[in-house]
């Protein structure tokens, strides 16, 4: 699912590669900080060289490969609070918080 470059982290890409913030935001709700920790080392030791690569394409123009790529990335910052500052998966002190982008609505 991702550039031969980035093959470490394949094991994290079914379930990271996700297309909208909406689902990245209910995929770290439903996890356990024994989920994310894993994927968060990984990643953040892979982040430089990870957004070296994508910046060197066309955001226009990316291939599924790099697409997944930067998706997983996205996930990654998705999850950073989680791990960095609050912990815990969900947000605290937020009860049944949920997004829901317009973007991410079916039409």
């Amino acid at each position: 699912m991702l550039p031969a470059e980035f093959a470490d982290l394949e094991p994290f890409a079914a379930y990271w590669c996700l297309e909208t913030e909406t689902e990245r935001f209910n995929r770290r709700g439903s996890c356990t900080m024994d989920d994310l920790q894993p994927f968060y080392d990984l990643a953040m030791e892979r982040l430089d060289e990870a957004r070296a690569y994508l910046d060197l394409k066309d955001v226009h123009e990316l291939d599924e490969q790099d697409t997944n790529l930067l998706n997983l990335l996205f996930s990654l910052i998705q999850i950073s609070f989680s791990v960095e500052l609050w912990r815990q998966p969900r947000i605290p002190d937020t009860g049944a918080a949920e997004i829901i982008r317009w973007m991410d609505a079916p039409l």
